[in-house]
């Protein structure tokens, strides 16, 4: 069995879970109709059954290569760029001013993670280009917007963001790539940049790179990057993709996965570029494709999650060991593969949902401009992040071991999705970061949104206790254990103090969340349907675990550097 486009479990999540008609309530997404979303979900989803799907197996058996410095892709990634171009899913959230379809991040964050399910490799692409329009859109000039919107939103040319160096990594204030103002409005950019997804490709007719760099006597630090939009071919009078400017893939870094998704290092000798936004604000800029990125690498550790339990269950379902309850003899009736499976479904449905929600977040907050609305997505965005990626990470681990031996063999393919989702956890920023920023920026406001999040879950759990007195009574508990450590967490001056518990925050609280929209959906559907037999899975066995991790999350640093190095042996 080929991957399956999970569109049932959208609509059900949409309509149900997430309150997506608030969204299409709002003058802005007016047309965005649950059957709308229900009728372009269903024709992405056909285009990555068919068509995006083969390739993920093509991408890993003949991966993206250097020649000559020439870039040449994975067997059928042209064909597979192309049919993502001409059905427009590149631009499915893009303003329709610039050739967009202007539908809301909820359609765009769906259609996203099937593309990830089908094909990672191959979605990494588009992804990128999404988050440089969403760039251009919000700091460019309007002659940067004319010439490069257009062109981006078509998906003739494709976008990438350069942000580390070798000796920066996470710390970008250490960048020392530079830009010398050339006095006609272009500036001069030199350096280089590693870790550059999709540095080139040739499928497109030009490649647009969003470069941090330094102006000369810039401050120190993050305060003193700018950015730069440096493209592969200059564009000329007609805006059309004109002479090579001066810069090359240098190389290619050799990978543990995604290896049809060219990870290139990229040299900048001078290159011609333009200034989006101000000068020394390029960071800020940047951050606006950033958390573009940071939901859909999410929606990727979702997808691949997906795709790896699909292939699981398939397996589990066809393969024959032992004696089994019900005498069929097929390993899905061994009590600890069913539990492995029944984890991977409970697990990327909350992860499903709190994307989602996050992405209503953000569509209600550029909808209705109401800060509540943008706080709740500034809320949602790490933890959709960090829980996205070790779901997909976790679910696509467990696919391995329900396999057995054959996981471990690649010609199954089951252990490419662990080697393709495990570098989501790490790029656009760690999971460590996201967690930071969570217990960081996100609870600066006192609180106040992590608090309102909290109110939220616990008043339904009050309502659902009429219906569904056990689960709903475990999730009012959850809440309040939730809202006590938030409460700590706000009160730690030192912030050292919360970042040494920030990971197991961050994942206690994707927990509840977790817990929540399972009893939305389990109350939606009525007392027996699966939906609800998967709740009561998730709120009896996974949800407990928020207690441990809310009591780690509290301990505070002193035992973290209570050993010295040298007595952890690294001197």
């Amino acid at each position: 069995m080929g991957y399956r486009a999970p569109v049932q479990d959208y609509d059900y999540i949409l309509e149900h879970v997430v309150d997506y008609a608030q969204v299409s309530a709002t003058p802005q997404f007016s047309e965005a109709t649950h059957d709308l979303s229900h009728a372009i979900l269903s024709e992405a989803g056909r285009m990555c059954e068919e068509v995006l799907a083969p390739l993920q197996r093509l991408g890993d058996q003949d991966p993206a290569r250097l020649e000559n410095g020439v870039l040449r892709s994975s067997k059928g990634f042209a064909e597979g760029y192309r049919a993502i171009r001409e059905g427009g899913w590149v631009s499915v959230a893009a303003s329709p001013e610039y050739g967009g379809m202007g539908l809301p991040m909820t359609v765009t964050t769906a259609v996203n993670e099937m593309m990830s399910g089908a094909c990672l490799s191959i979605q990494l692409n588009p992804l990128m280009t999404q988050g440089q329009i969403e760039a251009l859109e919000h700091h460019a000039s309007d002659e940067i917007k004319a010439i490069y919107l257009p062109k981006l939103v078509s998906g003739a040319w494709c976008g990438t963001m350069n942000l580390t160096e070798a000796q920066a990594g996470s710390d970008v204030g250490a960048l020392t790539s530079k830009a010398e103002d050339n006095g006609d409005g272009t500036y001069a950019v030199t350096g280089q940049k590693i870790y550059i997804s999709w540095g080139d490709n040739d499928f497109s007719e030009n490649v647009c790179h969003l470069v941090l760099a330094r102006l000369p006597n810039a401050p120190a630090g993050t305060k003193g990057i700018s950015l730069f939009l440096v493209p592969k071919f200059i564009p000329d009078e007609n805006g059309e993709a004109g002479v090579a400017n001066s810069l090359k893939v240098v190389s290619l870094e050799h990978k543990l996965g995604l290896h049809g998704s060219p990870t290139a290092v990229m040299q900048y000798d001078g290159a011609t570029g333009w200034m989006v936004g101000a000068p020394n604000a390029g960071l800020a800029a940047m951050f606006t494709m950033m958390n573009n990125a940071r939901l859909g690498v999410g929606c990727q550790g979702i997808g691949v999650g997906e795709a790896a339990y699909q292939k699981a269950l398939a397996y589990a379902c066809e393969r024959k060991q032992g004696a089994t309850p019900g005498g069929r003899g097929a390993i899905v009736d061994h009590a600890d593969v069913r539990r492995m499976l029944t984890t991977m479904r409970a697990e990327v449905f909350a992860a499903r949902a709190i994307a989602l929600a996050n992405a209503v977040a953000i569509d209600l907050a550029h909808a209705t401009g109401e800060a509540e609305w943008q706080a709740r997505a500034g809320l949602l965005t790490p933890i959709t992040k960090a829980f996205g990626t070790d779901t997909g990470i976790k679910v696509a681990e467990m696919g391995v071991q329900v396999h057995g031996g054959m996981g471990f063999i690649e010609e199954t393919g089951a252990a490419q999705y662990s080697r393709d989702v495990r570098v989501t956890a790490i790029y656009e920023g760690t999971n460590g970061i996201q967690a930071m920023d969570l217990v960081g920026r996100k609870l600066m406001d006192g609180g106040e949104a992590a608090h309102g999040l909290v109110d939220e879950m616990q008043a339904f759990a009050e309502a659902a206790r009429a219906t569904r007195p056990r689960m709903a009574g475990l999730l009012w508990d959850a809440t309040e254990t939730l809202r006590e450590a938030t409460e700590w967490m706000v009160s730690q001056k030192d912030l050292t103090e919360r970042f040494a518990g920030a990971v197991p925050f961050l994942s206690a609280y994707a927990r509840v969340l977790g817990g929540y929209y399972h009893l939305r959906a389990a109350v939606a559907e009525g007392e027996n349907g699966p939906r609800s037999k998967l709740a009561r899975f998730y709120i009896n066995r996974l949800l407990p675990e928020h207690k441990a991790l809310l009591d780690h999350a509290m301990q505070g640093a002193d035992d973290l550097y209570a050993l010295g190095v040298d007595e952890l042996g690294l001197a």
